[in-house]
């Protein structure tokens, strides 16, 4: 007759026969996945007074894709300054610089470099002048002023073209915008006062890059979306019930008014802080995609914040001598013309195609023309 086992040793030996299939099966995904053009993100870096301007580490491959099955995949690097380019940057080159600042449409991680706004307009550019990128998803206007500056004063940018977005207006500021490691504007009693909001990577995060697994279920499968929605609701924050340029559409007359003023101020700063005049700077307002496809779904976002808030930008602009462009009449005549779209059916960011219409729209612009000819002489 066997002994009797005591509990202890029974529960030790059913949680080793759950355990064990679990850890292997575990072990198996992540050494498929490792396989598997999972997810990479793009490795920020500190930001800190040491290291104030937000970049990525440099000289590294990442990868890029979207969903449980990869429905779209791209591969780059990030360059010797830390920021996603095919080329690397160089103080030394006397040759003229034209800088292209924005966010995670300027970074086109999801976009072969070479189909980029900055690809294209570098292959134009040779070999008489250069094009360097500075960019990184989620950066807003406030963020954008500090990379116009770092362009201007570290690397020697003549002329500035700056992509804007949806997003840019109300995540400049503080009490919007969860972006660590960014420049922000904090309400004061005197105004918008830009701050930069230090960050530093943590050690889970670290450790995280290096499993495929967990890098594909954050990442591919979007944990950290659910987790985030889930977070808002134990809050008590209402979702967005709509969305317009791929920002919430809802134009309630406090987000509107302090959008007002962040544009001001970020207009009024760049100037300051670049040291460049309005017309060494040229702007490139998004389109209501996807709503721009079809007159009536347009006209529905008339009234939207996106809609308000790039026709104020514009107008804004130009009358204080800015370059502007609408890409979004633009936009429109090309789908008209062909069809075509600019973003991806799993991806609301432009598409090669998207790039390829603001590039030859600042093609066609005064800005364009005037630093090719200054390059040349």
């Amino acid at each position: 007759m066997r002994p009797r086992q005591s509990l202890p040793r029974r529960l030790l030996i059913a949680a080793m026969a759950v355990t064990l299939p679990v850890g292997a099966l575990l072990l198996a995904a992540e050494f498929v996945l490792r396989f598997l053009p999972v997810m990479t993100g793009l490795s920020a870096q500190p930001v800190n007074e040491a290291n104030p301007v937000f970049r990525f580490a440099a000289n590294r491959p990442f990868t890029y894709s979207v969903g449980w099955n990869f429905a779209l995949v791209n591969r780059g690097r990030t360059n010797n300054a830390g920021f996603v380019s095919d080329i690397p940057y160089d103080r030394t080159d006397p040759r003229p610089l034209l800088a292209v600042v924005g966010d995670s449409y300027v970074e086109a991680a999801m976009v072969p470099w070479v189909e980029t706004l900055q690809g294209r307009l570098h292959q134009a550019a040779q070999p008489q002048a250069r094009i360097y990128a500075f960019g990184a998803g989620g950066a807003p206007l406030s963020q954008y002023l500090v990379f116009a500056q770092h362009a201007v004063r570290e690397w020697g940018a003549q002329a500035l073209i700056i992509p804007i977005i949806g997003n840019d207006f109300d995540q400049s500021l503080a009490r919007y915008s969860p972006g660590p490691g960014f420049h922000l504007f904090v309400e004061t009693a005197e105004g918008l006062v830009l701050q930069r909001f230090d960050w530093a990577p943590s050690r889970v995060s670290r450790l995280v890059r290096h499993s495929a697994l967990i890098r594909y279920v954050h990442f591919n499968l979007g944990a950290s979306t659910v987790i985030n929605r889930i977070r808002w609701r134990l809050a008590g924050v209402d979702l967005p019930k709509g969305f317009v340029g791929n920002v919430a559409a809802d134009a309630d007359p406090e987000r509107l008014a302090l959008s007002e003023a962040v544009i001001d101020r970020f207009l009024d700063l760049l100037p300051e802080m670049t040291g460049l005049p309005p017309a060494r700077v040229l702007f490139l307002i998004d389109g209501r995609r996807p709503h721009l496809y079809a007159p009536a779904t347009l006209a529905a976002s008339d009234g939207s914040y996106f809609a308000r808030m790039r026709q104020s930008f514009a107008t804004k602009a130009t009358n204080l001598g800015f370059g502007v462009i609408d890409l979004e009449p633009l936009f429109m005549a090309e789908h008209h013309r062909t069809g075509r779209r600019f973003e991806f059916d799993v991806d609301a960011h432009w598409s090669g195609e998207g790039h390829r219409v603001a590039a030859e729209a600042v093609f066609g612009h005064p800005l364009w023309h005037a630093f090719l000819a200054a390059a040349q002489n």
